[in-house]
């Protein structure tokens, strides 16, 4: 049988390509991320309207979630009662949301294990008096309505929110190819920051920044973020939050931590601090317990070895290897009025949704103004009616269409005539007269005021911001994070069990992973590697020396090698040791004492001498010592032995140029000086650069391998290549031109 309807033919590329686009936006607008409005993800908006409907407001009886949950999946969100539950938890956890929109009976979660909540059969739930700032005018012609999925009910597009949920409460999502993290704020400060715009649209950033200390985190702590650093992630809206845990000392031997860092597991950071016990590397501490209760839900006691321990110097370096502080990223990635998603700056989020609840009061008023305009024309009716009530009462005994009698007679309007014949005999007394005319004096004051509102800018802006102080008054409260600056966390030095000078060997793999052993006679080829990894470098050094990481950025990181497990392990991550935050990778690495000097030379012929101090850095973020120019790769940095007087460069192109090395500059960092002249054409083409550099002394001899060939260089003969420093050197003799290796004699 032939098919009669024609079918488009579309590659299979083509239509997953728009498959996958129509998939990304469903997750980006209708899942993962929040709008700027309210605040809250579809989900989370379907629950609490769901929960309006049931009557489950703060003064409610309580009702199984099973009963919230079935409503919402079977009017409004047609997926998985598992994750509508799950959000529904969320909102209920006050762990988790500073200003909690679920008021839930029963086990919700708890700081250890957020996910260990009871069923949905077990849990009762309401709303919290915080829902209605989201949910008072939401049937006062606010927002605008959507069908839902099977077109039987009508639901909010989104909620007419009295305050900005998106910054109070903050957000968390993964949609494709973007997240979205946003810190919850203080009700107070955030309001009197909009205040400040509403008094001056024009506003600066920084004159709104300045009602906002910081974040306010539902579980309080610290908030060590610089003042710089927090403006700036402000005004571009990402960059990263860093949390401490709060603690006291208690009877001078026991250290008692109160309060932890948002999302911190007390369990995790108590496992943290057992295994920095297993490992001796804080003996000062001889006991761990958790003394939480229901009175003090984050009580952690420290039992100090004495009372002269430093505790000031212990606290900090288990901020540095536990939990107990916690750097988040930020990214305030919403859904804006264009329903576009767009990272916005703070002031930003503040305008949109001042410009939405403007829209809103405007909606509202608009719709109060037009049923009050409705009931003054039918009071108009009804009051004409008692100036001739007996004519009335005639006529409609006696008409036979008493309707178009009545609007003949009296001019009325067909609703004010259809009322009039609705309305009882009773109604008609003179009470119900003084009554009327006192609704209609209170309604005809209402339609001033309201038209008022409509007409006038400033009486708008006066309503806006009275109502924002009026809510502020009813579910403000005081700050629970504190904003102060704190020193950076440091390590405590660890116990050296080996000798001073003891001599170690240390491995490196490729990818990033360390490990070390005592001695030099290591043999490389029983060493076992994870797939895909393979051999970097092999240091031999001292036990006394410093670990030195080289970025490609020219940042430097410091670390302590008598950590680093042994080589029946296949080691650890360098990562786990410092903080590599921005888009590079570790290049070299080093072994040196204190009292060393390196030397840092750059690829296009710049470089300097500095020294093994100036490197050295107790900061996990490392410390920027080299500055590298556009297109620039630093070199393997080497360690200067002080019997050195020439340092020998060799280039791309086969030149060879020896410098006296009192001639090089010593700097503590930045990009250094001129070495050897490379032609900025060709190093940015690629044909030439420092491809090797070394120092050696005026007495040794100089060995070149170029493949498989070699050739010395006597005192005698590398004279000739000796220049000042900044010229481009000497050809080599031609089949040494590629050079891989010097070897100094």
């Amino acid at each position: 049988m032939r098919n009669d309807i024609e079918q488009e033919e579309v590659s299979v590329a083509t239509y997953a390509e728009k498959a996958y686009l129509d998939y990304a936006m469903y997750v980006i607008l209708d899942r993962a991320l929040p709008h700027v409005t309210d605040g809250l993800k579809p989900v989370q908006r379907r629950i609490v309207y769901a929960m309006s409907l049931l009557h489950l407001d703060a003064k409610a009886k309580y009702k199984k979630s099973s009963r919230t949950v079935g409503d919402v999946l079977g009017k409004f969100h047609p997926h998985g009662d598992v994750a509508c539950y799950e959000a529904m938890v969320l909102m209920a956890q006050a762990f988790s949301f500073r200003y909690p929109l679920v008021d839930g009976q029963g086990n919700w979660g708890s700081v250890d294990d957020p996910k260990s909540f009871a069923a949905m059969r077990y849990t009762e739930s309401r709303l919290t008096p915080y829902a209605q700032a989201l949910l008072d005018e939401v049937n006062l012609g606010t927002v605008k309505w959507q069908a839902n999925f099977d077109g039987t009910l009508q639901e909010p597009v989104v909620l007419p929110a009295q305050l900005p949920n998106v910054l109070l409460n903050g957000a968390t999502g993964i949609a494709v190819g973007m997240t979205t993290d946003i810190p919850p704020h203080n009700c107070r400060e955030i309001v009197n920051a909009c205040v400040c715009l509403l008094e001056d649209p024009d506003a600066a950033d920084m004159a709104v920044l300045s009602h906002i200390q910081g974040p306010d985190y539902p579980t309080a702590g610290e908030c060590i973020t610089a003042a710089a650093d927090l403006q700036q992630l402000y005004t571009t809206g990402s960059g990263a939050l860093t949390t401490r845990a709060q603690y006291f000392l208690e009877n001078k031997q026991n250290i008692v931590i109160h309060t932890l860092p948002y999302r911190v597991s007390p369990r995790r950071v108590l496992e943290q601090i057992a295994e920095c016990m297993q490992k001796k590397t804080v003996p000062m501490l001889v006991d761990l317990r958790d003394e939480s209760d229901h009175e003090h839900p984050i009580r952690l006691v420290l039992v100090l070895r004495s009372s002269r321990v430093d505790h000031e110097a212990l606290m900090s370096h288990l901020y540095a290897v536990t939990d107990l502080e916690k750097t988040d990223k930020v990214v305030m990635n919403v859904i804006n009025s264009s329903r576009r998603p767009q990272v916005m700056s703070l002031p930003g989020i503040l305008r949109e949704w001042l410009s939405f609840r403007q829209d809103c009061v405007l909606r509202r008023t608009k719709s109060r103004l037009e049923k009050v305009q409705a009931r003054l024309h039918v009071l108009q009716g009804l009051l004409l009616v008692f100036a001739h009530l007996d004519e009335v009462i005639a006529i409609i005994r006696e008409a036979e269409k008493p309707k178009e009698v009545l609007i003949q007679r009296f001019s009325l309007s067909e609703q004010q005539v259809e009322f009039i014949l609705e309305t009882k005999l009773r109604q008609l007394a003179r009470l119900a007269e003084e009554a009327l005319l006192s609704e209609q004096q209170q309604l005809q004051q209402e339609l001033d005021s309201l038209q008022a509102l409509l007409s006038d800018p400033l009486v708008l802006r006066a309503q806006l911001i009275k109502e924002l102080r009026d809510a502020a008054q009813r579910y403000g409260d005081d700050r629970r994070t504190v904003m102060v600056q704190r020193a950076p966390a440091v390590r405590l030095k660890p116990a050296i069990t080996v000798k001073a000078e003891e001599q170690i060997s240390v491995i490196v793999s490729e990818r990033g992973w360390v490990r070390m052993a005592k001695g030099h006679d290591v043999d490389l080829a029983t060493l076992s590697f994870r797939t895909g990894d393979g051999l970097r470098a092999h240091l031999q050094g001292r036990s006394s020396q410093m670990f030195l990481v080289f970025a490609a950025s020219g940042r430097v990181f410091s670390l302590a090698q008598m950590t680093f497990p042994g080589l029946r392990s296949q080691g650890e991550p360098i990562t786990k040791h410092i903080d590599m935050r921005e888009q590079t990778s570790f290049e070299h690495t080093l072994l040196a004492s204190a009292a060393d000097a390196v030397l840092l030379l750059g690829d296009d012929g710049y470089g300097f001498i500095t020294s093994v101090q100036a490197c050295a850095t107790k900061n996990r973020a490392g410390k920027q010592v080299w500055t590298p120019a556009e297109k620039a790769k630093l070199l393997s940095p080497s360690v200067v032995d002080p019997t050195h007087t020439h340092c020998v460069l060799i280039t791309k192109q086969g030149r060879m140029l020896i410098i006296l090395l009192e001639h090089l500059p010593r700097l503590n960092k930045g990009r250094g000086q001129k070495f050897c002249q490379i032609l900025p054409t060709d190093f940015a083409s690629g044909q030439d650069g420092v491809a090797l550099v070394t120092t050696f002394s005026a007495q040794q001899s100089l060995k070149l391998f170029a493949g498989k060939r070699s050739f010395l260089l006597d005192p005698d003969l590398w004279q000739s290549y000796v220049a000042p420093r900044a010229k481009r050197g000497k050809y080599l003799p031609r089949g040494f031109q590629q050079v891989q290796v010097i070897e100094c004699i």
